[in-house]
C-alpha cells in the first residue's frame, strides 16, 4: 500500500483512529442532549434538535472542538460529564502494535488531534496512548483546526518534517485532503472509526480497517 522506504514520519489522529470513536458519538451526541434536556426540562428530541443546530454553526472551526466553547454554550459541566464516562474510553485494539512497529522500524509517530487540551489529558490518563508516542500536538495550541492550512503549515514547521515524506492517518477525509493539499506525501483513513457503527467510505484515499493490514508491508520493507 505505501513505499515505507519513503516515509520516515507517521502522523496520526486521534479520536477515531487511534481510539474508538464510540465513546465521542456517545458523549455528544447522547449523552450532552440528555443532560440538556434536564437542564432546560425539554425533551430529548428537542434538545437534539439544539445541540445539532449548534454543532453546525461551527463544523469545522477550532470552536467545534472546544470543551470551553460548548460548556459556555450549553451551559453544561462537560469535563465532569467526560469524567462520568471514562470506562469507555478504549484504543482500537490494533493501535498499540501498529505504533510498536513503526517505533521498531525507526518511523517518527506524531500524534496531530483537533482534541482539546483537557480532553486529551484525560485520554492520555485512562489509556496507554502516551507509550506509543514521540510527540503530540493539540490544533487548540496552534488556533487553527486541522481543516486550515495553517495547521498543517505551523505543524510541519514545529516538528521540522520534511512533509513529502510523511504519512497522515485520520478517520476524516476533509481533513486527508486538506494534509494533500499541505504537501503530505501519504494518506490513510480508517473506514471503521467506531466500533459500534457501520463502516465508512472513503472516495479519494485508500482505507483500511485494521492496521494489522500494514504490518506484513512494514516488515517486507526493511
Amino acid at each position: 500500500m505505501f513505499p515505507w522506504h519513503k516515509i520516515d514520519t507517521v502522523l496520526l489522529d486521534m479520536d477515531g483512529t487511534l481510539l474508538d470513536l464510540h465513546f465521542d458519538n456517545h458523549f455528544w451526541l447522547n449523552l450532552v442532549p440528555q443532560q440538556l434536556s434536564h437542564q432546560k426540562q425539554i425533551s430529548v428530541a428537542e434538545a437534539q434538535q439544539l445541540v445539532e443546530q449548534a454543532y453546525s454553526k461551527v463544523e469545522g472551526k477550532l470552536e467545534w472542538y472546544c470543551i470551553d466553547y460548548w460548556q459556555q454554550q450549553l451551559g453544561l459541566d462537560l469535563l465532569t460529564l467526560h469524567y462520568s464516562l471514562v470506562e469507555r474510553i478504549q484504543m482500537r485494539q490494533d493501535s498499540m502494535p501498529f505504533l510498536q512497529a513503526l517505533k521498531s522500524h525507526n518511523k517518527q509517530r506524531i500524534l496531530l488531534t483537533n482534541a482539546h487540551p483537557k480532553s486529551l489529558a484525560l485520554k492520555l490518563e485512562h489509556t496507554e496512548l502516551g507509550a506509543g508516542l514521540d510527540a503530540m500536538l493539540s490544533s487548540h495550541q496552534l488556533g487553527y483546526p486541522k481543516e486550515h492550512p495553517l495547521f498543517w503549515q505551523k505543524a510541519i514547521e514545529k516538528f521540522n518534517l520534511n512533509p513529502s515524506r510523511c504519512l497522515f492517518i485520520d478517520d476524516n477525509e476533509v481533513i486527508l485532503q486538506a494534509s494533500k493539499q499541505a504537501g503530505i506525501g501519504f494518506q490513510l483513513g480508517i473506514n471503521n472509526p467506531d466500533s459500534q457503527k457501520p463502516h465508512k467510505t472513503f472516495y479519494d484515499f485508500p482505507a483500511i480497517d485494521d492496521y494489522h493490514h500494514l504490518l506484513d508491508e512494514l516488515t517486507r520493507s526493511r
